[in-house]
């Protein structure tokens, strides 16, 4: 849709020699801690300044931010830095008040997209508006609850719109605290191509020692910025203390970041390679998760079956997912030859699996 590409240029307008950066507190805390980031992000890529002030957290009971009275100090942080304001916002009455005190961009929190009610209403709120309106991904992997949203402010004329890619909440131990889930985010791209794509890399790591990672493979992907939280003291920050890194730590990250440049057929072409690169990667990654996965579950029945005293090779089992896979094979353009070629070694993998398991209790006797 045309709209998406007033949000480009105005990227553009602003002539970054980088990917855009929005930097700051998770939180903001006090009057002077807003200021004193605000002024050290200063020093840094980072254009604008972002800090949550109203924060409902997944359980009550802890910090839920210092409500409309900071608006005023990022109102003030902008005069002092001129850098731009970002903050989230989850109802009308967050937008009245942000637009009150001429916040730049607003961000709808990804526990806000999950509900097409609160996004109409918030759609409602900036209907025509010119205001800059960035949509985090839903909370769970849910790629048309995520289209839905944009759908609905496209619907309400909001001109200016992007998108944040926060990563995806799920039961299963990961090193992620938000699992990234790289393919929603690039099937978005498909359906959005000019659409801003930002990761928030923060919320996907959960710990700061993967962040730079996180960047790098997003900058990979061609996504046009990043959204770092930062404090001047991370670990005594009263929310989300551990992904939190300094404002020196990001200027630092930005200058080892490696950032491609349009530039020629033959640095078109390199970028392009690399960006097709970058996607075989993520799905590579996937595919070894899923196949532990997988591995998992055949020691389980391994367990059982040595348990229940079965034999290890189901030949009719064995035959039924062979026959399957062959199928669905082909749906996906892939040959006969190359799904049984695949499968044999997977089949092959879950046999050791069940044997060793097996093979345990025989050396105990």
């Amino acid at each position: 849709m045309e709209n998406t590409k007033e949000l480009r240029n105005w990227l553009e307008a602003m002539k970054l020699s980088h990917p855009l950066v929005i930097a700051g507190p998770c939180s903001a805390e006090t009057e002077e801690q807003v200021l004193k980031i605000a002024h050290e992000l200063k020093n840094t890529d980072a254009t604008v300044l972002r800090a949550g002030i109203w924060k409902p957290r997944t359980r009550p009971g802890n910090f839920e931010g210092v409500g409309a009275l900071g608006l005023k100090w990022l109102q003030k942080a902008k005069e002092e830095t001129g850098m731009l304001t970002t903050t989230e916002v989850a109802n009308a009455h967050h937008v009245d008040l942000a637009l009150q005190h001429d916040v730049d961009i607003l961000w709808v929190g990804a526990r806000s997209t999950v509900s097409p009610f609160i996004v109409q209403e918030i759609a409602d709120a900036l209907k025509g508006t010119n205001k800059i309106v960035l949509i985090k991904n839903p909370v769970n992997p849910d790629l048309s609850l995520w289209l839905g949203a944009v759908e609905r402010f496209y619907s309400a004329n909001v001109k200016n719109l992007g998108v944040i890619h926060r990563g995806f909440s799920t039961y299963e131990k990961t090193k992620y605290r938000n699992n990234p889930e790289w393919q929603i985010a690039i099937d978005l791209q498909h359906k959005f191509p000019d659409l801003p794509l930002i990761l928030d890399p923060s919320h996907i790591a959960g710990r700061r020692d993967i962040i730079f990672d996180l960047c790098q493979t997003a900058l990979d992907l061609n996504y046009d910025g990043l959204m770092v939280e930062t404090h001047y003291d991370p670990d005594n920050a009263w929310s989300d203390a551990a992904q939190q890194i300094t404002p020196a730590t990001l200027k630092q990250m930005t200058i080892d970041l490696k950032i491609r440049k349009e530039e020629g057929d033959a640095v078109e072409f390199k970028n392009k390679l690399a960006t097709l690169r970058t996607k075989i990667d993520v799905i590579d990654n996937q595919l070894i998760e899923m196949l532990g996965k997988r591995m998992k579950i055949a020691d389980a029945i391994g367990e059982l079956k040595r348990k229940n005293n079965v034999a290890i090779l189901q030949s009719k089992r064995w035959n039924e997912i062979l026959g399957k896979m062959i199928l669905e094979g082909e749906e996906h353009n892939l040959s006969e030859e190359f799904i049984l070629r695949i499968y044999k070694a997977i089949h092959q993998e879950s046999i050791n699996h069940q044997n060793k398991i097996v093979s345990q209790e025989k050396s105990l006797h």
